[in-house]
């Protein structure tokens, strides 16, 4: 069973690196890290997607209106 452990951590990881935008961004990237969590955490591996499906997207709204906040300051008006 370990070798599955450091599989899924190893995927997990690569998962991880080479996912940069989906069309809900930060969903993806939340839903694999709250799904690993979830999974260690109490075999809860679906609850803990969902939740870091929603941390993620909110994480990654509030960041979009940062660069587009600090965009809007450099334009010369």
């Amino acid at each position: 069973m370990k070798s599955w452990s450091k599989f899924a951590l190893t995927a997990t990881a690569l998962t991880l690196l080479t996912i940069e935008t989906a069309s809900a961004a930060g969903c993806l990237k939340g839903a694999v890290v709250g799904g690993v969590a979830g999974h260690y955490a109490g075999h809860h591996a679906v609850l803990g997607a969902v939740g870091g499906c929603v941390v993620g997207r909110h994480m990654a709204k509030k960041h979009a209106e940062a660069q587009a906040a600090q965009h809007k300051e450099a334009q010369p008006q």
